[in-house]
């Protein structure tokens, strides 16, 4: 990965390793507020407060952009407005519900959470980040934006916008822990739910991975890495295979199709789906059962799980 300089346009703080550490942060804070104020999405999913709201949209935004979950999610809490819902719903019901989003384990995962929730929480989402993170499919990221969102614990939620973020501000040389810790620090603990959503915001629109918009970032002033851009990308020799080739396209569409069928209802599966022959589809089928997302007859035949 190559990166050039630039000059003259940037703030004193340009190139300064780890211009935040140990420095005041309350500038930096308010800089960063006041960019995201009249710059923030009008997203719905982001107008959620109640902690069940909240764990739904972070779970469908773990791996979908922000605005496709978007479009799901309120649909998806007028049908299962609380854990129990959930719960108690068939997995099949769950699995049509989730349709478009995509990394179907996720909805699965989810209801395991509901399920955790109603029987060891009183149906109410914990608040503590251990505990949270004991349930399905909730690891430290949906913990942390889960207790800072919807709990108000001044603590961050590090994706990989956020991530980016803080690695280029502070400098790059923090480890895993050194990071978090970090990032930790510069939440400002009177909003932190505001301060989540303003730090994923900067690294999505502005921060970006390749030519970040320096001139236009609150941050500029206190950045380590201010002015530098990358110019280059490094690649894996060949590029990455064509999405239709891989056993995540399969899954989907294996899932697709089982969807289309009224509930209960047992299907043959063809033996090629797109490129995939016959082996393929049934190493698909079987992981798929392992997650919990398909059942599966002796004779071959397959539906989404009655319950």
């Amino acid at each position: 990965m190559k990166v050039s300089k630039r000059s003259g346009a940037d703030s004193p703080g340009t190139g300064r390793s780890g211009a935040l550490r140990g420095a005041p942060l309350g500038r930096f804070r308010g800089a960063l507020l006041r960019w995201y104020g009249p710059r923030a999405r009008p997203l719905r999913i982001r107008e959620a407060h109640d902690p069940w709201a909240v764990l739904v949209s972070e779970v469908m935004a773990q791996q979908t952009q922000i605005a496709r979950a978007d479009e799901a999610w309120d649909a998806f809490m007028q049908t299962y407005p609380t854990p129990g819902s959930l719960a108690q719903a068939s997995t099949a019901e769950v699995l049509r519900a989730w349709a478009g989003l995509g990394y179907n384990r996720r909805a699965r995962d989810l209801q395991r959470a509901a399920s955790v929730i109603e029987r060891d929480h009183g149906g109410r989402v914990p608040a503590g980040i251990e505990v949270l993170e004991s349930l399905p499919g909730v690891g430290p990221y949906t913990a942390r934006a889960v207790a800072a969102i919807a709990f108000g614990q001044p603590v961050a939620a590090v994706d990989t916008n956020v991530r980016r973020v803080v690695s280029r501000v502070s400098g790059p040389d923090l480890g895993a822990r050194q990071l978090q810790a970090e990032a930790d620090r510069l939440v400002d603990s009177r909003d932190p739910r505001t301060w989540a959503y303003a730090t994923m915001e900067l690294g999505a629109t502005v921060c970006l991975p390749r030519r970040p918009r320096c001139p236009e970032c609150p941050a500029r002033r206190w950045c380590a890495s201010a002015g530098r851009v990358v110019t280059a990308e490094v690649r894996p020799a060949g590029g990455a295979p064509r999405f239709e080739t891989t056993t995540r396209w399969l899954r989907g569409r294996i899932v697709a199709r089982l969807r289309t069928l009224d509930e209960g209802t047992w299907e043959h599966l063809p033996d090629r789906i797109g490129g995939h022959d016959e082996v393929a589809i049934g190493a698909a089928v079987a992981a798929l059962q392992q997650d919990g997302l398909v059942e599966c007859r002796p004779d071959g035949a397959v539906r989404l799980p009655s319950s």
